[in-house]
């Protein structure tokens, strides 16, 4: 790929007639929209027509912008991957930017094993397993694999225990397991649960009732009374658990319905899961400031929406539903190389479809309303930013006795914290317990770093803390385009409670906040979660040192051993407790080297104890 720049002329000559990227660029050479193009001179010379012809937003947007890069491509489909990756990386203002911060819950069976287990997964691989799903909500999607284990017999432990197991355990004598890692099991009587598992998540509930009658009729016949007893349990539980569901979609696809609207200000994203024609759940997204005028936009929209919502390890059904017809193939081509199978991209036809379209819609306003109403904290106000304040990044220096210093940055966009982007730094060559040099080292590496910069970066701590920050900013050639500030304890009032104060730079005094206030409290909590994160690792960083060097020092247990056992169960009160049984579940540990590594641990107890 070649990239041609201009920077001579807002204007930009010589555009190639190739697919690929653009990019536009702000004064300070920030990228404000990332857009892809069949036809790079094409494209980018729309922009430049009468003032009168463009939208709101595209008029908005090219008032501000100063350059345009470009990155050529072969193909318009590598344009469109390569626009999704610059999206996410860049999170330009101008672009729709799905802020989702993971991957959503499958059920897995990996049917490459002899016996396999129903496991709960985050990345769809291509490997010979088969999945179920999503579920937006780990706890619904758990929820369903305790039904699953109460009424089907599939095993329960991990690929590890089920090699080194040389007896039964719980699960089995509850009857909630076959036992096949110790017991003689067929696989073909193994099979036939799964087959039974895959049924009953596949939605396809009256052809697993009908299974199951079958079998317990067999079983009766043969005598086998508590077998077909257990089988009836089943069909009971089963039955019970499938009274809520209701078929939307005749015929039992799999698809996944979105649907955009504008919406006070911004741009709201509806999606549905339908699996085996049943509803399964729902997700939203609401984009504020962001505006979609006309067909093309639109189009452009959903095209992003798409290219940012699936990727390698996202389950993609067969059939993905729009409120209108689509004309850019790539994105079709695509999404069938992530499935493996063709996915048909469609306008919405038929009352059932067009209902599931209008569901999504009232869900994305529902949720918009519902962001709104919890947005009343007007930072971009409060800070006089000249664009909205959405991503929030504090930061909070810890140490230990002055040694092992941290500094823990979290962040908050759209009122939720963003878990997946929440770092530590760990500083612990700075040794004096400076504060100050732990936030000058922290904006050195924080520089370095590819991790795009907040809109607001609030720092726990007062006027000197701001200052070291904004100075290292200007040592590291920073000139930021966001609002930097620091959060204090400030002094007692009325019945001695604490209040706390926001500087800013270039000002001595606290800025003018209400105590109490939204703004205020969402500061606050921001604050409140930085310190929570840096102390926790703090905690757990000396925890391990601690118990692992404890384990390390029982005679009998070297290196190796002591890792493995403290990996496995992270705390000295279960490991002071651990049985010979549960050992021989660990890996590199057979009955022996269990029985022997359980009396030393038991010896150390007793030494310990006296």
């Amino acid at each position: 790929m070649n990239m041609v720049e201009k920077t001579d002329s807002k204007i930009p000559g010589d555009l190639p007639v190739t697919p690929g990227v653009y990019l536009m660029k702000n004064e300070r050479n920030h990228i404000i929209y990332v857009g892809k193009a069949k036809n790079i001179n094409k494209r980018v010379s729309s922009y430049f027509r009468s003032h009168d012809t463009l939208t709101p937003k595209t008029r908005a947007m090219m008032s501000k912008v100063c350059k345009v890069d470009f990155i050529t491509t072969l193909t318009e489909k590598d344009a469109l991957l390569l626009e999704s990756s610059l999206i996410k990386k860049h999170r330009p203002r101008y672009n729709i930017v799905l802020r989702d911060d993971k991957q959503y819950v499958l059920f897995k069976i990996n049917k490459s094993h002899s016996y396999p287990s129903l496991e709960l997964t985050r990345k769809a691989s291509k490997d010979n397993s088969i999945y179920f799903g999503p579920f937006t909500s780990s706890n619904a999607a758990r929820s369903t694999l305790k039904i699953i284990n109460k009424i089907f017999l599939l095993r329960k432990c991990g690929h590890k225990k089920f090699k080194n197991r040389v007896r039964p355990c719980l699960q089995y004598y509850i009857q909630r397991c076959m036992a096949p890692c110790c017991l003689q099991v067929s696989q073909e009587k193994y099979a036939r649960q799964v087959k039974k598992v895959e049924l009953f998540l596949s939605g396809k509930s009256s052809a697993l009732i009908q299974k199951l009658r079958q079998d317990m009729l067999k079983a009766s016949d043969e005598m086998l009374y508590e077998e077909a007893a257990q089988i009836r349990d089943q069909i009971k539980a089963v039955e019970q658990t499938i009274k809520s569901q209701s078929v939307v979609i005749p015929g039992g696809h799999d698809m996944d319905i979105f649907n955009i609207i504008q919406h006070d200000g911004g741009l709201c994203i509806g999606i549905i899961f339908v699996r085996q024609g049943k509803v399964l759940d729902s997700m939203n997204f609401f984009r504020p400031g962001l505006v979609v005028s006309d067909e093309q936009e639109r189009e452009e929209a959903l095209v992003s929406i798409l290219s940012q919502f699936y990727n390698q390890d996202k389950y993609v059904p067969e059939r993905i539903i729009l409120p209108e017809k689509i004309y850019d193939p790539s994105i079709s081509d695509i999404l069938s190389e992530y499935r493996g199978k063709k996915v048909i991209i469609r306008k919405a036809r038929g009352d059932a479809l067009k209902s599931l379209l209008q569901m999504a819609l009232q869900n994305s306003l529902n949720h918009a309303s519902s962001v709104i109403r919890s947005s009343t904290a007007d930072l971009t106000r409060i800070f006089g930013s000249q664009h909205e304040i959405l991503r929030v990044e504090c930061i909070d220096v810890s140490h230990q006795s002055g040694e092992k210093t941290r500094v823990g940055a979290v962040i908050m966009e759209q009122n939720a914290f963003v878990k997946k982007d929440y770092r530590i730094f760990n500083l612990g060559h700075i040794i004096s317990g400076d504060d100050y040099l732990a936030l000058r080292e922290f904006i050195m590496r924080r520089v370095k770093s590819s991790l795009p910069w907040p809109d607001l970066l609030l720092i726990d701590g007062g006027l000197g803390q701001l200052n070291v920050v904004s100075k290292a900013l200007q040592e590291n050639n920073i000139e930021p385009d966001f609002k930097v500030a620091a959060i204090s304890k400030g002094p007692t009032r009325g019945q001695g409670q604490l209040y706390d104060q926001i500087f800013v730079p270039g000002r001595k005094n606290p800025i003018n906040i209400k105590p109490g206030s939204p703004e205020m409290l969402l500061l606050q909590k921001i604050r409140d979660e930085a310190h929570r994160f840096v102390i926790q690792s703090m905690r757990k960083s000396r925890g391990k040192i601690q118990g692992y060097s404890q384990i390390e020092k029982i005679k009998g247990i070297g290196p190796k051993k002591a890792k493995i056992i403290w990996d496995h169960f992270q705390s000295l009160e279960k490991i002071r407790k651990v049985k010979q049984e549960e050992l021989e579940t660990l890996p590199g540990f057979g009955p022996q080297s269990a029985k022997l590594t359980a009396k030393a641990i038991k010896q150390w107890n007793t030494q310990n104890s006296s």
